[in-house]
């Protein structure tokens, strides 16, 4: 139980911004096996937005602002730390000629024209979507979307080489195929426990499909994975899953 709750703090460490004690300078020891712990991270902070777009609905606040306030509560929480990456591949990956030009235009910490357009896609696409949901829905919703959308990372993870022979992916380590087994099953029971099976069934779906295409175009434009791509990849999956459930549940 004691490694369970050190991954869960790794994690949470990882995954947002709040203060949990962790070595400075380094890569946590359990790091890799704390993957297993990412859908459980994804479902609290989903919790924590949907519980806020719920609070603004209930004091009158229009369904459209509700969301796209908790949505940037979200990015507040995290530390827009997918954002970023959903940013920089799209930079990457549309300015680039080459491999290595699309490499080093990722570690551009400057927002490029392909960068911007894809968040405010992202941003439109995970407001309506969400502002579309009934408010029963909603809480649910968001945290069977953060928690499958982060449970297919290791799987990612490990199936990827790595794009870069330095960097923060390859500093971290790849998880092995247990720990993404179990992030994996995690994130589809909690998809199970907060939506109706065939909800839940679809969303997972479409959360290994959004993992599929994303590997298949990292491979593809650079060869393999960096952070950026895994953070992408969560942004695709997280916003993809929206988007279904809304079309599934929005009452016509």
């Amino acid at each position: 139980m004691n490694e369970w709750f050190d991954d869960l703090k790794t994690a949470v460490a990882f995954l947002t911004r709040l203060p949990m004690p962790h070595p400075d300078g380094a890569v946590p020891a359990n790091f890799v096996r704390a993957h297993r712990m990412f859908p459980v991270v994804g479902a609290l902070i989903g919790a924590a937005v949907g519980l806020l777009c719920i609070g603004l609905r209930s004091i009158g606040v229009p369904d459209l602002a509700a969301a796209a306030l908790a949505l940037g509560a979200s990015a507040l929480l995290t530390g827009a730390l997918h954002e970023d990456g959903l940013a920089d591949i799209a930079d990457g990956f549309g300015g680039g000629r080459t491999r290595e030009s699309k490499l080093e235009i990722m570690r551009d910490s400057r927002l490029g024209t392909y960068g911007a357009m894809i968040l405010l896609v992202s941003f439109a696409a995970k407001s309506s979507a969400l502002a579309a949901i009934p408010s029963g829905y909603v809480v649910p919703s968001l945290i069977a979307a953060h928690a499958l959308g982060r449970g297919v990372l290791p799987a990612m993870s490990l199936n990827l080489p790595y794009a870069r022979k330095d960097g923060l992916a390859r500093n971290a380590g790849q998880p092995d195929t247990a720990t993404a087994a179990i992030a994996g099953g995690l994130s589809l029971l909690i998809a199970l426990s907060s939506l109706s099976w065939s909800n839940a069934l679809f969303a997972a779906l479409l959360a290994g499909a959004s993992a599929l295409v994303m590997s298949w175009l990292a491979l593809r434009q650079i060869g393999g994975q960096t952070g950026d791509v895994l953070g992408g990849a969560e942004q695709v999956a997280e916003t993809a899953i929206l988007v279904l459930l809304a079309a599934r549940l929005a009452q016509p």
